[in-house]
């Protein structure tokens, strides 16, 4: 298993100056828009992904 794994852009400015942070695991901080943010990982589904194999949307 991985240590971390690490967000690719931030979600709230869309910039990839990304810096892990001092408050706790999967906390990070955007350098660009000096916001903080935090991730966690809930869990797999049980019934993973539903898709639509009709090729669009009904209307």
């Amino acid at each position: 298993m991985s240590e971390r794994a690490a967000p690719f852009y931030c979600p709230y400015c869309g910039d990839e100056d990304l810096r892990p942070s001092e408050q706790g695991h999967g906390a990070w901080e955007c350098a660009a828009c000096n916001r903080a943010f935090q991730l966690k990982f809930l869990g797999l589904l049980a019934r993973g992904i539903q898709r639509n194999e009709g090729g669009g949307d009904e209307i």
